[in-house]
């Protein structure tokens, strides 16, 4: 390919596609399955990868070898033999999967829990349990502790959910309000030899809080769970705060209860990602630079500090600041990852024309509202695109990925009538960028090392 003359938009989607593709459970997983066992071998697992991790490992394992098991995952993200979409789901013949409901949890993740609880009784030394854990299975993995309903559980997950919280803290909360998260899983899989793989959406990867850490010895407490909840005003029944005060709902930690357990093995994070996604850069003349792959804080803020740092090097590039300070060489990359939140201040409000585009509620997840933001601080500049997607193929609960921004963005949203502070202030960035043309829309990408974030400047 030219290293001069590409079309920017397309160079963009190529690097998210590399990212995303390096982390596929059939690639992820060769090389790194245990041996047989002289036992039974049992998989269970949960998260928005279950389902395609369960079918890698099903053609990875030996044909003649018994195996069994049962993983979650959301609605829609079983993908079919050849990876696609398009045609009838294809189940692993030997691992069942279910689906469940993400983010907020549902009565078949409830069932699909106790499944795989009751599938863990009468182990034995002899026999293993592959665990398959990755992103989004704290919500699919749902059995709330004793007094607390499924309602109550929903209600927790969308006020953490709308509250700013990170994904540290979230994760915390539902460990402690949990009979199967924070190792508890683990503890039901004894005596068994126990093997987890996991696809890490965190920043960090701590195995502890990917997926609320079912099979890993948490190290936070009662009193770390109640800490968070009072930092955000998250109310729960009096029963229930009552036994986090008393400490009764306490997590397993780390000791001999987990001697059966080997270390997690993290098969995709997001750092693998974003250097697959450098390494392509390369390719079409650009140099390369990774910000980090553990960026927190609000969307709209990160996006800021973003543009800022793309506006300084389009300065050096385009030669209007000799004293410039900027350590990028130009033309290049800036690429992140992480988990950035969007709290929720207040609800939309519309007006009685209720079908007009600038009235419609918010709508939109992360890498939208990242955008959005964005879009505004670079205000059209002409040699910066950027691209932000979230690697499961879903931001927040619309049909995105992500959304695109170019020099032209401000321009086509003036045209149509589109004030992007408006959109930015009730957090709908789906809207925005749906009228516009610019939505990243894959479909589940049955992988997920969450925010991807680059930015071109040539």
């Amino acid at each position: 390919m030219s290293k001069k003359s590409f079309n920017e938009i397309e160079v963009l989607r190529s690097l998210f596609d590399r990212a995303v593709s390096v982390a596929l459970p059939a690639k992820a997983l060769k090389g790194v399955l245990p041996s047989p066992p002289k036992g039974r071998t049992l998989v269970i697992g949960a998260g928005k990868a279950a389902a395609s991790m369960a079918q890698a490992l099903e053609g990875l394992w030996p044909a003649d070898k018994p195996m069994s098991g049962l993983v979650v995952t959301r609605y829609g993200h079983i993908p079919n033999r050849d990876g696609h979409q398009n045609g009838a789901a294809s189940l692993p013949p030997r691992i069942q999967v279910l689906e469940a409901s993400h983010p907020v949890p549902d009565q078949a993740g409830v069932n699909a829990s106790e499944r795989i609880l009751a599938l863990t009784k009468g182990l034995t030394q002899d026999d293993l349990v592959i665990c398959l854990i990755s992103g989004g299975g704290s919500a699919l993995l749902t059995l709330p502790a004793a007094g607390l309903t499924l309602e109550d559980k929903k209600a927790l997950n969308q006020a953490l959910l709308k509250s700013g919280a990170n994904i540290q803290e979230m994760n915390c909360v539902r460990k402690h309000l949990s009979q199967i998260k924070g190792g508890r899983l683990a503890l039901a899989c004894a005596p068994a030899r126990l093997v987890c793989f996991a696809i890490s959406d965190v920043p960090g990867d701590d195995p502890s809080v990917i997926a609320s850490g079912p099979t890993v010895a948490d190290p936070t407490t009662c009193a770390d769970a109640l800490g968070i909840l009072r930092k955000y005003n998250v109310q729960l029944p009096p029963t229930v705060l009552k036994a986090l005060e008393l400490g009764e709902l306490e997590t397993p930690k780390p000791g001999a209860a987990f001697k059966h357990c080997e270390p997690v093995q993290l098969i995709a994070t997001p750092k693998h990602s974003l250097l697959a996604a450098a390494e392509l850069a390369k390719d079409y003349g650009l140099n390369a630079y990774i910000l980090s792959d553990e960026i927190e804080g609000e969307s709209s803020e990160v996006a800021k500090v973003h543009a800022a740092l793309a506006l300084e090097a389009a300065k050096r590039l385009s030669g209007n600041d000799a004293n410039s300070f900027c350590a990028f060489t130009t033309p290049c990359v800036i690429l992140s990852g992480g988990e950035t939140t969007v709290t929720i201040k207040k609800p939309a409000k519309a007006t009685q024309n209720t079908n007009s585009i600038e009235n419609r509620e918010g709508r939109g997840g992360r890498a939208g509202e990242f955008c959005l933001s964005l879009a505004k601080e670079l205000a059209g500049h002409t040699r910066i695109w950027a691209l932000a997607a979230d690697t499961d193929g879903i931001d927040g609960v619309e049909s995105n990925a992500g959304a695109v921004v170019t020099p032209q963005t401000l321009d086509k949203a003036a045209a149509l009538g589109l004030n992007v502070s408006e959109f930015l202030g009730r957090h709908d960035s789906f809207t925005f960028f749906e009228a516009l043309g610019d939505l990243v829309v894959t479909g589940p990408t049955y992988t997920n090392v969450n925010d991807f974030r680059v930015i071109l400047i040539r």
